[in-house]
């Protein structure tokens, strides 16, 4: 089972992501055409550096045009320093993300970090997620970090991911609010439910964006299991944090299905007090905010009354963030939880050639060996983007790509 390892010896942020990635392998391209289909402005590029003897890729995002076309979403303001910070609202950035000409795929990871982000600083400054303002994590350069980290996993489609237990540094750290303690408020919060240690060093190891990158993708946080190691890489960060080098190593290689179950959560609601567009609406929230799976089913409640059980399944991690968008997109007062696990193939994506074009299929494999394979499934949003851009019916699309898989 292809496995990518997070060992976060010495925390993570975006642009130590985005290094590793590279360094395992991943084009360079792949990072640079992902951050202009967002701002053709942002000047990012790739500097070989060392962090303590350790050497390994940096990420950087040198400049930008400040009058393109994206400067209405964006607000200068001073620091305590006299510095120009930029910010910009989470329903800015949301838009900004959809309107660019990233693949549905990469948006979706997008996005759903930047939800992760939303949500932890909209609950610490008491206000509606929407309207939130994001400082640091509103700066191109922090854009350009989660659009090409996201960017890079999804290039890499590892099918498990999980990390080393995590630690963070004491102290104070600058930011536009001004000083605030380790850890910073918004990782603290994305953090929750993620075991998390501090250790008496006054570093800041863990940026929001790392943690937000760790916490939607990552599915444990344990050390590393047996693998098959295949790939290792260094991202470098931008600070000097000794004793430890301020690095994030990532390891790719494959682990055997069968040594551990999947851990998922799964959240329950009944309503019988809504309409069937808000539970739809509520559902894509929740696919938005990284749900594994969301589906409904009619019910009869108390009193005799017809309702909906809406289910949600996810990754513990991100039971917080889906308990809260579920409260706040439907009518209940309460949602269940309960932890339960999954065993499934080995999956990966690959293409295949129809007469319309080229269309992504999902391939399902059983076994330790990964051979055998039992499900070979053209993924609808290929289709229908496909179907979409030649005028012709996307069923017909499917259904050609089916054929293909077949043969």
């Amino acid at each position: 089972m292809k496995t990518l390892y997070f060992d976060c010896f010495s925390g993570a942020s975006g642009d130590m992501c985005v290094g590793a990635l590279r360094d395992l392998g991943v084009s360079e391209d792949v990072f640079l055409d992902a951050v202009a289909a967002v701002d053709s402005h942002i000047a990012a590029r790739f500097e070989r550096r060392t962090k303590l003897g350790i050497a390994g890729w940096k990420f950087l995002v040198e400049e930008h045009d400040h009058h393109d076309s994206h400067s209405h979403h964006r607000h200068d303001h001073k620091d305590k320093h006299g510095h120009h910070r930029e910010h910009r609202h989470y329903a800015d950035i949301r838009t900004l993300i959809e309107e660019s000409q990233l693949t549905a795929s990469v948006k979706q990871r997008v996005q759903a970090v930047f939800r992760r982000i939303a949500v932890a600083e909209a609950r610490i400054h008491g206000k509606d997620v929407e309207t939130v303002a994001f400082h640091e994590v509103g700066a191109v350069d922090s854009i350009a970090d989660i659009v090409a980290a996201c960017a890079g996993l999804d290039s890499l489609a590892p099918a498990r991911i999980i990390a080393a237990p995590l630690v963070e540094g004491t102290g104070f750290v600058s930011c536009a609010h001004g000083d605030i303690p380790l850890p910073a408020p918004a990782t603290l919060a994305i953090l929750e439910g993620i075991p998390l240690r501090q250790v008496a060093e006054q570093h800041e190891f863990i940026t929001p964006t790392g943690a937000a990158i760790l916490a939607e993708f990552c599915e444990s946080f344990t050390p590393m299991p047996e693998m098959n190691i295949s790939a290792i890489g260094y991202g470098i960060g931008t600070r000097d944090t000794p004793p430890r080098p301020n690095v994030l190593r990532l390891v790719l290689g494959e682990t055997q299905k069968n040594e551990t179950l999947e851990e998922i959560t799964v959240l329950e609601t009944q309503v019988d007090d809504t309409t069937p567009e808000i539970l739809a609406g509520a559902a894509q929230a929740l696919r938005d905010a990284g749900a594994l799976d969301v589906f409904t089913a009619p019910i009869q409640m108390k009193k005799g009354r017809l309702g909906f059980l809406l289910t949600v399944i996810c990754k513990p991690s991100q039971s917080n963030i889906l308990i809260e968008t579920l409260l706040r997109e439907t009518t209940t007062f309460g949602v269940r939880t309960r932890h339960e696990h999954r065993v499934t193939l080995d999956r990966e994506m690959s293409e295949v050639e129809t007469r319309y074009g080229r269309v992504a299929v999902k391939i399902g494999r059983l076994g330790s060996s990964g051979e055998n394979v039992l499900h070979s499934t053209p993924e609808w949003e290929s289709c229908h983007a496909l179907a979409k851009q030649l005028g012709v019916p996307a069923k017909d699309v499917y259904a050609a790509a089916q054929c293909a898989t077949s043969q």
